[in-house]
C-alpha cells in the first residue's frame, strides 16, 4: 500500500492529474493482453518528462515500492501485469519524435511513440524502420524495446535490438545513464544497450532511444503460395533460404487458421489447403523481380498447388493485413485465447507443427498455428475458456509439452513475446539453473531491492504459472 505521505510526494512530482488511484484506474491497469493474469496496482502514475520519471523512481527506491513500466498493454507474457502491487508507470506524455537525423540515418524518440506512427513518419521521408510487430498499430516503442519485439520482416531485417543504437535509461535507484549513441562502432565497456533491450523492464526504464534507419526499399512484391501439406510448405521455406534468397517476409498459416482469418477478413483466402506461405521481397526492382521468379519456381518444385502474385498494392496490403489479424480473428472463437511463440530452427518447422497437432489431440484442446516461417518462430494459439478449470489444466500441460518439444528440436520457449510471468516457470528448460543464476546476478546487481517489474522472468517454481486474481 502507498501511504498518504508517499502519495503526496508523487503528486508533488507529477501533478494531481497524473496520479490515479481510483478503483476504476487500478482495474484498467490490472492486466495486459495475457489471459489468466490479473492483479491491481496501488496507483497509476504518468510522468511528464524524464526528470519526473527519475524522481518517481527515487521515491520508489527509498520506500521499496514496485514499479511496472507499461506501454500500450499488448504484452502476451504477462510482462506488464502488476503482480506485486506498487505503481504502474505510463508514458503517455513521453510520446515525441525528438529528432530525425538524416545525416546519420537515426531517429531519436521517447518511449511512448506509437510504432506505426514512427514507421509512417520515416517512410514519408524516404527512410525505413523495419521492426513491424503485429501489434504495431497499438504498441509503443518503449514496449518494443523492453520485449525486443520482432515482426513479419524479421527474417531479412532482424528485430528491434538490431535498430537500437543508444538509450537513456533510469536505473532502479533513480540515476540516469546513457548508452551507445549515433555510432557505427562502439566497444567502450559492456554493451549496456543490448543488455537493456529485451530486459522486460526489470533492469531499467527507457526514457529515450536512438534508433537506426535505413533507406526505404525501392519496390516490393507479394506472393501467396498454396500447399497441400505442411511438409511441402516447410521444404519450400528451407529451399528458398538454401538458394540464398532472403525474403522480406516469409509467413505461414495452417488450415484451421486460414479458415478463421478468411471468415474474419473476407478477402478470398483459400480454405481448402493445408498451409499457405505469404512471401514478400523488397529492394531494387530488377533484383526483386529475379528473386520472386526464383521463389515461385522453388515453391512449385516443392509441391505448391499454386503461387499467385498480388496484382496491386491494395491486394498486397490485404494479404499483409490478413496475416497480421490472425490473433484478432482467432480471438473471436472462444472466450480465452492464448498465443504462444515457441521457436525452432526453420528446418524443424514441419516437425514442430506435427508435434503441436499431436499435443492438441492428446490433451483434447484446439490449437491453430501460424507464424514466421522464415525464422522458425511459430505461434501455436490455444482457443479455450478460462472458466473451464479442467480444460485449463490440460492447456497448461499442453503448453509445457510444446515448450519441451521446441527445446528438444534445438529451439527456445519464446522468440519475441518475452518471458514475463507466463513463461517464467519454463525458463530453466532453455537456460538451465546455471544460466538463470547468471541472469539473477545481473538483476540483483542493478536492482538490489527488486522493485523493477518484480515477479517477472524468474519463477518461484519450475512448474505451473500462478494465476493471480483481482481482489
Amino acid at each position: 500500500m502507498i501511504s498518504e505521505q508517499i502519495k503526496q510526494e508523487f503528486i508533488q512530482i507529477v501533478g494531481v492529474q497524473n496520479y490515479e488511484d481510483s478503483s476504476a484506474s487500478k482495474l484498467v491497469y490490472s492486466f495486459d493482453a495475457t489471459p489468466g493474469f490479473q492483479a491491481k496496482p496501488d496507483a497509476v502514475i504518468s510522468p511528464r518528462n524524464k526528470d519526473e520519471v527519475a524522481r518517481v523512481v527515487k521515491v520508489c527506491h527509498v520506500h521499496s515500492i514496485p514499479i511496472v513500466p507499461r506501454g500500450a498493454g499488448t504484452n502476451l507474457s504477462a510482462g506488464t501485469t502488476p503482480l506485486a502491487g506498487g505503481i504502474v508507470l505510463l508514458f503517455k506524455h513521453l510520446d515525441q519524435i525528438i529528432e530525425l537525423d538524416e545525416a546519420n540515418l537515426t531517429v531519436t524518440v521517447q518511449p511512448g511513440v506509437n510504432t506505426l506512427e514512427l514507421i509512417q513518419f520515416v517512410e514519408e521521408r524516404g527512410l525505413f524502420y523495419p521492426p513491424d510487430p503485429s501489434s504495431m498499430k497499438i504498441s509503443q516503442i518503449g514496449g518494443n524495446i523492453s520485449e525486443n519485439s520482432g515482426g513479419l520482416r524479421g527474417l531479412k531485417y532482424g528485430v528491434t535490438r538490431d535498430y537500437v543504437l543508444g538509450l537513456e535509461v533510469v536505473l532502479a535507484n533513480g540515476e540516469v545513464i546513457r548508452t551507445g549513441g549515433k555510432l557505427a562502432k562502439d566497444v567502450a565497456g559492456y554493451d549496456l544497450t543490448s543488455l537493456m533491450v529485451g530486459s522486460e523492464g526489470t533492469l531499467g526504464i527507457v526514457t529515450e532511444a536512438i534508433l537506426k534507419l535505413i533507406p526505404k526499399p525501392e519496390t516490393i512484391q507479394t506472393a501467396l503460395a498454396l500447399f497441400d501439406s505442411m511438409d511441402a510448405a516447410a521444404r519450400a521455406v528451407s529451399k528458398i533460404i538454401a538458394e540464398r534468397v532472403i525474403p522480406a517476409t516469409l509467413e505461414f498459416l495452417d488450415r484451421p487458421t486460414l479458415q478463421v482469418v478468411e471468415d474474419y477478413s473476407q478477402i478470398g483466402l483459400p480454405t481448402d489447403v493445408e498451409a499457405v506461405l505469404l512471401i514478400e521481397q523488397d529492394g531494387v526492382a530488377d533484383q526483386v523481380q529475379q528473386d520472386m521468379e526464383k521463389i515461385v519456381r522453388i515453391c512449385e518444385e516443392a509441391g505448391a498447388q499454386s503461387v499467385r502474385l498480388a496484382q496491386s498494392a491494395v491486394e498486397a496490403e490485404q494479404l499483409r493485413t490478413a496475416r497480421r489479424s490472425a490473433l484478432s480473428a482467432l480471438a473471436r472463437l472462444k472466450p480465452t485465447t492464448i498465443l504462444e511463440d515457441a521457436t525452432v530452427p526453420r528446418s524443424e518447422i514441419a516437425t514442430m507443427v506435427k508435434k503441436i497437432n499431436e499435443i492438441a489431440l492428446h490433451y483434447r484442446i484446439k490449437i491453430c498455428t501460424f507464424g514466421h516461417a522464415g525464422d522458425g518462430n511459430l505461434h501455436p494459439t490455444c482457443l479455450t475458456d478460462a472458466r473451464d478449470k479442467d480444460e485449463m489444466e490440460r492447456v497448461e500441460q499442453a503448453l509445457e509439452d510444446i515448450f519441451t518439444a521446441a527445446i528438444e528440436l534445438g529451439g527456445t520457449i519464446t522468440g519475441e513475446h518475452g518471458v514475463g510471468a507466463m513463461k517464467a516457470p519454463y525458463l530453466h528448460l532453455k537456460l538451465g539453473e546455471e544460466g538463470i543464476a547468471a541472469m539473477k546476478a545481473i538483476k540483483t546487481g542493478l536492482d538490489p531491492k527488486n522493485i523493477l517489474n518484480p515477479n517477472k522472468i524468474f519463477a518461484k517454481s519450475n512448474r505451473k504459472r500462478v494465476v493471480v486474481g483481482v481482489e
